[in-house]
């Protein structure tokens, strides 16, 4: 199975693998791959035949967040990881800032609402809107040279993609806030430690612990995984679709604030910006 060249699908011995697959740009993702990604999760919510669910990426990254050159012009920015490229100079040229957004909310969903357990393999930075959808996962197993980041405010922007209710429901808010306001990197060994993520591992045996972790899970009970999951998912994030429709509100009028076109030329410019609240 596949979902394109830059979406590896493959389904065997009841566990899906969703991979992203553009590791020449450190797997940044466009809104058809956001969809195409959502797709497949959500169709596995009816294949009897998925029993677990894996993402991760190729190379030396995760996701680090949306790409802003999507030549096509199929998506805005999602989020600040990589605003400083030439995309972001055309961004009010190619596709609207709603279709980058809602391809990710539609995603985020599929993740938290499948039945099945959903295990996210970083491998590497998890940046971005990529670091939401690695916070969305049931399981979260990475490499120690793995790190996970809120970059947004660097360009005047707010998380999304779930990111203001999964992070503080897994670490509580005020290291949440320290992520999100301050878009300090979050090492590994540190998000574990803070609760983030399930694991940490070497970086040579990350596949092989994945590995481990989803074989069980393919075996395991799987209707007990679901209502385990639906009753996490009612408790631990009752508040989700709340914050995915506050960060879709507060995003789109971010994208036309003056910050976030100072926090863009700043990049590209190697300097610091100089926000003016507007």
């Amino acid at each position: 199975m596949t979902g394109g060249p830059y979406l590896l699908v493959d389904d065997a011995d009841g566990v899906l693998r969703v991979v992203f697959n553009r590791p020449q740009r450190l797997n940044a993702l466009t809104a058809a791959v956001l969809r195409a990604a959502a797709d497949t999760v959500e169709e596995a919510a009816a294949d009897a035949r998925v029993r677990v669910i894996t993402l991760t990426g190729t190379g030396r990254a995760f996701c680090t967040g949306a790409d802003l050159t999507d030549a096509g012009g199929d998506i805005a920015p999602v989020d600040g990881s990589q605003a400083g490229e030439p995309g972001a100079r055309r961004y009010g040229a190619h596709g609207t800032a709603e279709s980058g957004i809602d391809a990710a909310n539609r995603l985020i969903r599929a993740i938290t609402d499948v039945p099945k357990p959903v295990v996210a393999v970083v491998n590497g930075p998890a940046a971005g809107v990529g670091c939401s959808i690695a916070t969305a996962c049931d399981l979260i197993w990475a490499a120690e040279s793995a790190y996970f980041l809120l970059a947004f405010a660097n360009v005047g922007l707010m998380p999304d993609g779930g990111a203001t209710a999964t992070i503080p429901a897994a670490i509580g808010r005020a290291r949440a806030a320290r992520m999100a306001l301050l878009a300090e990197r979050v090492p590994a060994q540190r998000a574990f430690h803070w609760g983030l993520i399930s694991a940490v591992v070497p970086d040579d045996q990350l596949a092989a612990e994945a590995d481990k972790v989803v074989a069980a899970l393919a075996t395991g009970p799987t209707a007990a995984y679901a209502e385990t999951k639906r009753a996490l998912r009612a408790s631990a994030l009752a508040g989700l679709d709340h914050a995915l429709s506050q960060e879709r509100a507060g995003q789109l009028r971010l994208f036309r604030g003056a910050d976030f076109a100072e926090g863009v030329r700043a990049f590209q410019e190697h300097r610091t910006p100089r926000f003016t609240g507007a």
